[in-house]
C-alpha cells in the first residue's frame, strides 16, 4: 500500500507534520494475516522506496531513508525453531536515523538519537539503546542487547543473544561466536549456544574474533587482530593469538 491507501484502510496513525514519500511502501499484514497499524510521529521523514511493515512506530524527528526495510516479520527456520512470520513491536526512537539499504526486522527497538548505518541488518528482537552508532554493513543477530552510547564499527558480526553494555566500542570487522559445537540441523542434539558479553566501557580493536561465552570485562581493552578464547578481566590490556593479559589500561 501507499501511505494514502494505508490511511484509507485506517492503518496509518500519522501526526500532521510528517513527511512520507508517495513512493514509500507499506505492508500492514504479517505472514499470519494479522493487520497492524503504522504509527508515524511528529517531524518524522520516510523517504522514497522505503518498505515499512505493520506494527512499526517511527518516532518524532526520526528519519527512514530510501530503500530501507523496517519491521519485517521473520519467516522460516532459525536456531532450532520455525519463525511463523509474526509482525509488530518495531520502534524507531525519537531522533533516530535508519540509513539507506538497512533492514530492521520485527520486534526491534532502536533508542533515541541512534543511528543505523547503510546496509546494516538487525534481526528479530534486537534492542539498541540511546545515542548509539551502528556502522554500515553491520550484522546484529536475534535478541542481542546493545546499550547506550555504544559504537559498533562497520563490517562487524554480532552473534545472537550477545550483550553489549553501555559505552562499549567495537572496531571494524569484529567477529563474535556463540556456538561451541558447530551443531547444525542435527536431529539428535541441540546446539550449545553461549553468546559473549561486553561489559561497560569495554573496547575491542578491529579484526578481533571473540569466541563463545567469553566475557570482556568493564573498561578492558583488546588489541586489534586478537583471538579471544578466555574471559578478559576488567581494566586490563589484552592482545595476541590467543589473547593474553599484557598489562593494565591507563
Amino acid at each position: 500500500m501507499t501511505a494514502c491507501e494505508l490511511d484509507r484502510a485506517g492503518l496509518l496513525h500519522a501526526d500532521s507534520n510528517v513527511v512520507i514519500s508517495r513512493y514509500a511502501m507499506f505492508i500492514p499484514v504479517d505472514e499470519l494475516g494479522t493487520p497492524r497499524p503504522v504509527v508515524v510521529r511528529s517531524g518524522a521523514v520516510i523517504e522514497p522506496f522505503a518498505v515499512v511493515h505493520g506494527g512499526t512506530t517511527i518516532g518524532e524527528q526520526s528519519r527512514v531513508e530510501e530503500h530501507t526495510v523496517i519491521g519485517k516479520p521473520e519467516l522460516g527456520y532459525a536456531v532450532g525453531k520455525i519463525r511463523p512470520g509474526v509482525g509488530g513491536g518495531t520502534v524507531i526512537g525519537a531522533g533516530g536515523t535508519v540509513r539507506s539499504g538497512a533492514v530492521v526486522y520485527a520486534e526491534v527497538g532502536i533508542g533515541v538519537n541512534t543511528l543505523v548505518g547503510h546496509h546494516a541488518l538487525l534481526r528479530t528482537a534486537v534492542q539498541v539503546g540511546a545515542e548509539t552508532q551502528l556502522g554500515h554493513h553491520l550484522t546484529v543477530e536475534r535478541e542481542t542487547r546493545i546499550g547506550r552510547d555504544v559504537r559498533c564499527s562497520p563490517g562487524s558480526h554480532i552473534t545472537s543473544s550477545t550483550v553489549l553494555a553501555d559505552r562499549v566500542f567495537l572496531g571494524a570487522g569484529v567477529r563474535t561466536i556463540n556456538d561451541r559445537t558447530l551443531t547444525w540441523r542435527d536431529p539428535d542434539r541441540e546446539p550449545t549456544l553461549a553468546a559473549p558479553r561486553f561489559d561497560t566501557g569495554a573496547k575491542v580493536g578491529s579484526g578481533c574474533v571473540v569466541l563463545a561465552g567469553v566475557v570482556i570485562g568493564e573498561r578492558a581493552l583488546v588489541g586489534a587482530g586478537s583471538l579471544v578464547t578466555h574471559d578478559v578481566p576488567p581494566g586490563v590490556l589484552a592482545y595476541g593469538h590467543p589473547a593474553r593479559v599484557q598489562g593494565e589500561v591507563r
